[in-house]
């Protein structure tokens, strides 16, 4: 048996998604604590420009304060920095395209502030598409289109976690650069619209993108009573679905926020409170062995009692989130 703890502390941990409260001392913490080498942080879910640009302010400031626990990343060898100084990097993120309002020129504003990673809609429909809660998914708008090439020439990973089944087909078919869906499991292993068709997944894989395998448990079998050995059975259902190559990790970590939070993020157009409030508890908890970033090792421990190689496991962790970054960003 291959040692556990020294694969996960050599490895680079990318985590493609992790959308805590950012205010909360103890996330970074956390982060650090567990030997995170990286997210995908998310800045914006329903905000615009305006409060999109406030976020960032929020942000320059956070990596001057926590210097010792956090840096931007902008390109891979940022990455490897942050790994080499014990640091968390932070990839900037938004899970909705909001943020440029009606305007395609501003996503090469954000992308030079930082922004490397966007979901190209979040649960419902925008300017680009529809999301998968939608109740009609018509595919990429014309505005869409210009978006997802857009994206590519700049060098943003196109993000299709919330996305709409046939807006999903659309953009990963349309980019001329592999796509990821950075927190979402197979349908065929849980039936949930946010969990993404074989069709969808395979598509994915085929031009060279990653799922990041969630933890999120409305999106495993055993839903809030999940533990570490599910999200196993979920990363081990992902692999024999699209291949090694194409597995990575995508916590949806959402540590202290607060129940306020995630009335909006549930709600209609971030303002109409909605029924998928009713799907998540008062005070949510990821699976046990895997509550917060401290526990990610857990992860590779998990992965080798199923009889992963140490380079499989090195793939999951990061490897191949790290692999899709090079052929993306510029």
């Amino acid at each position: 048996m291959t040692n556990k703890t020294n694969i996960y502390d050599e490895s680079i941990v990318i985590d493609g998604l992790n959308v805590s409260n950012w205010e909360s001392p103890a996330v970074f913490d956390s982060l650090n604590n567990g030997n995170v080498t990286a997210i995908n942080a998310t800045i914006a879910v329903w905000e615009h420009f305006t409060e999109t640009m406030d976020n960032i302010s929020k942000w320059l400031h956070r990596f001057r304060n926590k210097s010792d626990l956090i840096t931007q990343i902008k390109n891979v060898q940022d990455i490897f920095d942050a790994k080499k100084n014990n640091k968390t990097g932070v990839i900037f993120g938004w899970q909705n395209a909001s943020p440029i309002e009606n305007d395609l020129d501003r996503l090469e504003l954000f992308y030079n502030l930082g922004v490397r990673i966007i979901q190209v809609t979040y649960n419902e429909r925008n300017l680009l598409g529809n999301g998968c809660w939608e109740r009609n998914d018509d595919g990429l708008s014309n505005f869409g289109k210009d978006a997802i090439k857009e994206m590519n020439r700049l060098g943003i990973l196109i993000d299709l976690s919330h996305v709409g089944d046939k807006t999903t087909i659309d953009s990963v078919a349309l980019s001329d650069s592999p796509v990821a869906c950075t927190h979402a499991n197979a349908r065929s292993f849980f039936n949930s619209p946010r969990n993404k068709t074989d069709d969808a997944l395979k598509l994915i894989a085929e031009k060279g993108g990653v799922i990041g395998v969630t933890a999120w448990p409305s999106f495993l079998r055993k839903g809030w009573d999940s533990t570490i050995e599910d999200f196993g059975d979920a990363i081990e259902d992902m692999v024999e679905r699209v291949g090694i190559n194409h597995v990575a990790i995508g916590t949806d970590y959402t540590q202290d926020q607060p129940s306020e939070w995630f009335d909006t993020a549930t709600s209609q157009q971030g303002t109409k409170p909605s029924d998928l409030r009713l799907q998540i508890p008062e005070n949510p908890c990821h699976p046990k062995g895997l509550e917060t970033p401290d526990k990610m090792s857990n992860i590779s421990m998990e992965l080798s009692k199923r009889g992963f190689t140490e380079n499989h496991i090195e793939k999951i962790l990061g490897g191949n989130w790290l692999n899709l970054m090079k052929n993306v960003w510029k």
